[in-house]
């Protein structure tokens, strides 16, 4: 009987790891984990700005420079052709290329006036709100064109 229920549970492992996982090494799988982690930090500053979570200085600085470094990450994960992997991302992505980089521009440009608005001390909300504003914009732009909700 143990055997029985040992190879049930195998088999539902394996059926469920073949569903939907994506390949972490794809480009796919690149990209995803950068975004994830690009979200996870904007978050952690946003709710630092907005009272969520306690704000703390050299915490806030680190973020900004950690999401200006990965802002300039996922692009190089979108292949030339897209690929056959289920992707959030539209085929405009692959249609409209010029368009796609100059808002990935846009969006690390965003990223690093947040960096230097860290310089500026004592912090204040003034002057980081705005910057992070900005880079949530150029976040909220470029899923509105190039990511299919």
């Amino acid at each position: 009987m143990t055997l029985k229920r040992l190879s049930v549970v195998l088999l539902a492992c394996l059926t469920l790891s073949a569903c939907g996982g994506v390949d972490p090494n794809s480009p796919l799988g690149q990209r995803k984990a950068i975004f994830k982690e690009m979200l996870k930090t904007s978050e952690d500053l946003g709710g630092m700005l907005r009272g969520r979570v306690t704000f703390d200085g050299q915490r806030f600085t680190d973020g900004a420079i950690k999401l200006d470094s990965l802002a300039h990450e996922p692009w190089k994960h979108f292949p030339v052709v897209k690929e056959a992997d289920h992707t959030s991302a539209k085929d405009d992505v692959w249609q409209k290329q010029a368009h796609f980089q100059e808002l990935a521009r846009s969006l690390e440009s965003a990223t690093g006036e947040l960096v230097l608005a860290t310089n500026a001390k004592p912090f204040k909300a003034s002057t980081l709100s705005p910057a992070v504003q900005k880079v949530e914009d150029a976040c909220e732009a470029c899923h509105k064109e190039f990511r299919d909700h």
